[in-house]
């Protein structure tokens, strides 16, 4: 990698930061790996043995050994809505504290409720103070340009906030995902007080924030409309690391193989296609026979009823949770890639990252998701695949069909467009820009 001298330094307040794995960790480690290419040294303020969902002890391997990392104790309430839901010790948590199980029991009601009404703006809040007294003292010994929020959790942000009104830095709030749209917000049970609070802690921020940044188009629109005074809304999106590439020339997986990276839970479980499936079950025996549904990542029981229920759950390898690194190697090996956008509220502003790796994959994709929304726009103008509606059964069970016919004849492949756009070099470049524009204020 490239070792331009940075004369410049950004400070980046985030709760994700390995060990933890998953994708939230992933745009902010990408950015602090290329950003020193660009003349600016990154300094990294998160927590000292963080409740994470995942862990991924490989992501270390990517940064600057010499890398200034800031690591700071924190409390965090989950070991009481383990004994609320009755969970047990080593249970993971979801964001939102909410299960993706579909029927809720009365503890784990409680324990939702308590988290929407108490924990605002979410569980990480207890953090926020002790962070502002610390970054504070340490700013005054040690000279940053600009500061960075990334959320969520939006604990950060409102430590970004208080860093901010302390030290008169320019700070950029960055949105990963939304704060008050987001798909589960309704589902907290939130008291008016409560609804108000989360609303009023948004807003300052959008109004306070010298810049506010995120991943999407639809998402960047939902933030103006929450803020009568800043209208300055940037779109960086996630993207892919030409260097995560290294095995492009894995061989392609002998089963008609369909490949789903990440966690499937209810609202991202595609009836579509297996209803789809089902119906091609009926009438290409041979297309069935050769299928193979791969699942690599965190499967809901909702999921494994629907494909119960269908007759089909004999086409499902569910490999579970892997490394980062082994995550890439299903994605270049597979015949197809799957990609369901959750079938919620707002959810025409949702990309996830792994948009953006399975492009790079270099595989044809299916999407399950909103025809307008950002991640169809994605997909179609980098000609990587197709998406479809959530009642297309037949229009999908049809382009399934025409895709097989091209496996059996060694013709199943993609003429890709524009990728280059969504590298992580490229899109560091492009938030580099708005650090140095910052870097006036």
């Amino acid at each position: 990698m490239e070792s331009n001298k940075p004369v410049r330094k950004v400070l980046i307040i985030t709760y994700y930061w390995p060990p933890a794995g998953g994708g939230g960790v992933q745009r902010w480690l990408k950015f602090v790996k290329y950003l020193r290419s660009f003349g600016w040294e990154p300094i990294v303020y998160t927590v000292e043995k963080g409740d994470y969902p995942f862990t991924d002890h490989s992501f270390k391997d990517e940064l600057p050994s010499d890398l200034e990392v800031i690591k700071q104790p924190i409390w965090e309430p989950y070991t009481i809505f383990r004994k609320l839901s009755g969970r047990k010790k080593s249970d993971k948590i979801e964001p939102g504290f909410l299960s993706q199980n579909k029927k809720y029991g009365f503890k784990e009601k409680l324990a939702v409720w308590i988290r929407g009404n108490f924990f605002i703006p979410d569980a990480r809040r207890f953090w926020i103070k002790p962070s502002i007294k610390f970054l504070t003292t340490y700013l005054k010994e040690n000279k940053v340009d600009v500061i960075v929020s990334t959320g969520p959790p939006h604990s950060c942000h409102l430590i970004g906030m208080g860093v901010k009104k302390n030290t008169g830095l320019p700070w950029m709030a960055d949105f990963r995902d939304q704060w008050t749209q987001i798909d589960y917000f309704e589902n907290l049970g939130l008291s008016k007080i409560a609804r108000n609070k989360h609303l009023t802690l948004e807003k300052k921020v959008l109004d306070t924030a010298d810049m506010v940044l995120t991943v999407g188009s639809h998402l960047a629109e939902g933030l103006k409309s929450l803020s009568a005074k800043n209208n300055r809304v940037e779109v960086i999106s996630n993207g892919f690391d030409e260097l995560d590439r290294y095995d492009v020339n894995v061989p392609l997986d002998e089963k008609f193989t369909l490949v789903y990276i990440g966690t499937m839970n209810e609202a991202q479980n595609p009836k579509t296609l297996w209803f789809a499936i089902k119906m091609l079950k009926e009438t290409e025996p041979d297309l069935l026979n050769d299928l193979e549904i791969r699942i690599v990542g965190k499967l809901d029981d909702d999921v494994l009823r629907s494909l119960q229920e269908m007759d089909i759950s004999d086409k499902l390898n569910y490999v579970g949770y892997v490394t980062h690194a082994e995550a890439v190697r299903y994605q270049n090996s597979a015949q197809m890639l799957l990609l369901v956008i959750n079938k919620t509220k707002n959810n025409k502003a949702i990309v996830t990252g792994k948009i953006f790796e399975y492009i790079a994959a270099g595989r044809p994709i299916i999407c399950i998701g909103p025809k307008d929304g950002d991640a169809a726009e994605i997909i179609e103008k980098s000609y990587t695949g197709r998406v479809f509606d959530y009642d297309e059964i037949k229009e999908l069970a049809s382009h399934i069909k025409e895709n097989y016919d091209l496996y059996k004849s060694n013709r199943l492949k993609i003429n890709a467009s524009g990728i280059e756009n969504y590298s992580r070099k490229n899109l560091t470049k492009k938030l580099v820009n708005l650090l140095n524009e910052l870097r006036q204020v």
